[in-house]
């Protein structure tokens, strides 16, 4: 009997601790990616002066307090598939130009920062589901294409990626805590599922 309760409370938990979940993983990716663009910073010697800030690279759609939540989720969703698309090309570009190098730090909180925000891309889409919004993947051949002419503007371009991610890192913080709704519905299926459960007993 106690087997029996035990599994079915872990049987509804996911349902209801979506959010809070895709919260907790946009949280260390947060701190990842802070610790990441540090790293980044003390490798290429990169000074405060030279960090000037640019023009975001991701493109949305602003905030709005008339977004409903199935908008709000995609326009989060879009933003960080734009992120994990620039990561993955600043990565690739990183390792051509400027070489491997021996695997340190670095090159192990980069990997962190990477798989964490293919894990929190995962997350939002199982909201979006959760709030019955249709999984629509963002056109990312429009997505801002820089060929740096100069080692030190290829470096300061990867270090702009680094920084996007730890902006919308935070906005996924933000934009997941203000989801009453979604934290509503997925309450809600789990009253159901338990319901249904103890009827069928």
């Amino acid at each position: 009997m106690a087997e029996r309760r035990t599994r079915g409370t872990s049987g509804s938990d996911p349902s209801r601790t979506t959010a809070a979940r895709a919260t907790a993983i946009a949280e260390q990716l947060h701190h990842e990616s802070c610790i990441l663009l540090e790293l980044y910073r003390k490798k290429e010697k990169l000074t405060v002066g030279e960090l000037v800030a640019d023009r975001r690279l991701v493109s949305v759609p602003p905030p709005s307090s008339q977004l409903d939540t199935g908008d709000t989720l995609w326009r989060l969703h879009s933003a960080l598939l734009q992120c994990r698309s620039l990561l993955e090309r600043a990565i690739a570009k990183e390792e051509q130009e400027l070489g491997g190098g021996k695997k340190g730090d670095y090159e192990t909180m980069r990997k962190m920062v990477k798989d964490r925000l293919s894990l929190l891309l995962i997350n939002t889409e199982l909201l979006r589901a959760v709030d019955g919004a249709a999984v629509l993947t963002p056109n990312l051949d429009e997505l801002e294409l820089e060929s740096p002419s100069s080692l030190f503007e290829l470096k300061l371009w990867i270090y702009r990626i680094f920084k996007e991610v730890e902006h919308w890192s935070k906005t996924a913080i933000t934009t997941l805590q203000g989801l009453p709704s979604v934290m509503d519905k997925e309450r809600a299926r789990g009253a159901r599922l338990r319901s249904m459960r103890s009827a069928r007993r």
